[in-house]
């Protein structure tokens, strides 16, 4: 199946590594400058609550475009459309699809959810300046792009839950930490393991995307804006001063944008 223009809404989804969001529009906030899901649902990846999903959208055919990361979440959420929706269509979407210049080596091998990313940011940024854009879910990226919009590459970390799991499966006496998105930042010091491991996931998070966007605005003037999205660090955009924000559904926003040249 392949994207269809006369289909009228829009069902965008974002298939992460650890995380599936499935937003939809209506032909108001699709077209808005920066669009905004009506709805999303946010569920682990590779599982199906998609009749949850259902119940939610209208009985005529919709258009489904996709950025996915993760291939076996591909496959179940492509079994689930072809069986439940079969007049719907479903487009992968793939770098060439995006409203973006893409400035690095083997553009087709990067996360296509950092490229949708990336479109939103440019409807957000001062089009005279560069911005960075942070996500944060299963890795932490850090892209730049330039005052023309060009997305010039980036920086990828473990994010929470890798980290916390290399620490507990790599560490004999270590527990398996969880640092949950609304959990507010932790004391630094931390009074007992578990309290350690916290401050370092959060803090140490902090600490290496702040050196990593000094680094990159160093050439700037003006600085580049800087704008955070993604479930795990909504916590971060207040610690990294300035004019950092925080923005949600950034990527699927993104895949909105990128609808309208599809």
């Amino acid at each position: 199946m392949t994207a269809a223009s006369t289909s009228k809404r829009l069902i965008a989804v974002d298939i992460g590594n650890s995380s599936t969001k499935v937003g939809w529009f209506d032909e108001a906030a699709e077209s808005a400058p920066l669009p905004q899901p009506i709805a999303v649902v946010d569920f682990p990846t590779g599982q199906t609550p998609l009749d949850e999903v259902a119940r939610q959208l209208p009985a005529e055919p919709c258009r489904w475009l996709v950025a996915s990361v993760q291939r076996e979440g591909q496959r179940v959420l492509t079994k689930w459309v072809q069986t439940h929706r079969h007049e719907d269509a479903l487009h992968f979407l793939a770098y060439r699809d995006l409203p973006l210049q893409v400035q690095i080596e083997f553009p087709e091998r990067v996360g296509i959810d950092r490229l949708a990313a990336a479109v939103a940011g440019n409807a957000l940024r001062d089009p005279s300046r560069a911005c960075i854009v942070i996500d944060a879910g299963s890795a932490v990226t850090v892209d730049l792009l330039s005052a023309t919009g060009a997305f010039e590459g980036g920086v990828i970390l473990a994010g929470f839950k890798m980290q916390g799991e290399a620490l507990f499966g790599g560490a004999d006496q270590l527990p398996l930490t969880v640092l949950a998105p609304n959990d507010e930042p932790p004391p630094v010091l931390g009074k007992n393991t578990d309290a350690a491991i916290r401050s370092g996931l959060f803090w140490g998070a902090v600490g290496s995307v702040r050196e990593i966007v000094a680094r990159l605005a160093a050439p700037f003037d003006p600085p580049p804006e800087v704008i955070v999205t993604g479930g795990d660090l909504r916590q971060l955009a207040r610690h990294l001063g300035g004019e950092a924000r925080y923005v949600p559904n950034l990527a699927l926003a993104g895949i909105a944008i990128a609808a309208r040249g599809l």
